[in-house]
């Protein structure tokens, strides 16, 4: 059976709410704290599973209640997270300081970090499926996402790495990637070109497909995303979202939808629509994967809203 298989982090988030965010050596008073489930790994996990595609997690939580909790949570939103490896360190933590709509995160990588090269491998080796999707980001260690996604590829599985936060990667992780997915910031960092414009745009795909990736997406937030590939380049505008309440999974969320969507055999044209409608459901809702929807959910509110793609 054709699966997704995501290698990355889990981490619980400890967010709070606060008017504005405290300067250097200042206290605010904060309000509405609540811990989610979160990670980028388990976020995009979260939503690959949501919203259709049968998805096993791999990666390392510590043997703590944090741990415990994130995995309960994955498998009730379809996740198989029976590979996830209970590490010696502790489950990952994020501090979230919310400000409105607005977000600043400390992570603390913990057990995230933990798995060798070798050991990351391995997990991809024992659990390719025959035909399926890979999908990994860059909370993790350098050396085990770089392990993973080359061993991926070379297990035949089609490859989605979202680079974040950015770092310097290898020319093998570039080589072995069949779609990278980057934002207005991780674009800048890997191009040198800030995508604020059409030609900006068509500029950082250039430097982006010279340095071996195939296809690309660079996500631009609210302004929608923009593609380049083997299907053309293309931009596709942001769906409307009934409020803006949390930012924090959407990025995420968009993501695993696009995985979802090109595992059951739909374009990359047609997964970044679905992607969109997915990612403006989850900005009206609080946290990261409790924030995240459902397929019949993006569907029953999506009617009427869909925006068509236009041609650059």
């Amino acid at each position: 059976m054709k699966k997704v298989l995501v290698f990355g982090s889990m981490n619980m988030d400890l967010c709070v709410s606060c008017a504005e965010a405290p300067q250097a050596g200042e206290t605010v008073q904060g309000h509405d704290f609540f811990t989610n489930p979160g990670g980028k790994g388990g976020n995009q996990a979260t939503a690959a599973a949501r919203l259709g595609a049968p998805t096993v997690m791999l990666g390392c939580v510590g043997q703590d209640a944090f741990g415990a909790e994130l995995l309960q949570t994955l498998t009730a939103s379809g996740v198989d997270c029976s590979q996830v490896v209970r590490g010696v360190q502790p489950t990952g933590v994020a501090v979230i300081t919310r400000t409105g709509a607005e977000n600043r995160i400390a992570v603390s990588g913990g057990a995230n970090l933990e798995l060798t090269g070798q050991q990351a491998a391995r997990l991809v080796v024992e659990n390719a499926p025959d035909g399926g999707f890979f999908l990994a980001q860059n909370e993790c260690g350098s050396a085990a996402v770089q392990a993973a996604l080359c061993t991926a590829k070379q297990q035949g599985l089609y490859t989605l790495l979202n680079p974040a936060p950015a770092r310097e990667l290898s020319q093998d992780v570039f080589d072995s990637t069949d779609l990278l997915v980057v934002n207005e910031t991780e674009c800048a960092f890997y191009t040198g070109v800030c995508p604020e414009t059409p030609l900006a745009c068509g500029g950082a795909f250039a430097r982006l497909h010279a340095s071996g990736c195939r296809s690309v997406v660079i996500t631009l937030g609210e302004k929608g995303s923009l593609y380049s590939g083997a299907e053309g380049t293309f931009f596709q505008p942001c769906v409307p979202a009934p409020q803006t309440v949390d930012t924090t999974g959407a990025g995420d969320t968009f993501i695993g939808a696009l995985a979802a969507e090109l595992l059951r055999g739909g374009t990359v044209r047609q997964a970044m629509v679905f992607a969109a409608q997915a990612a403006a459901l989850t900005v009206a809702r609080v946290g990261a994967q409790q924030a995240i929807p459902t397929r019949a959910e993006v569907q029953r509110y999506l009617t009427g809203h869909r925006e068509k793609s236009t041609t650059l």
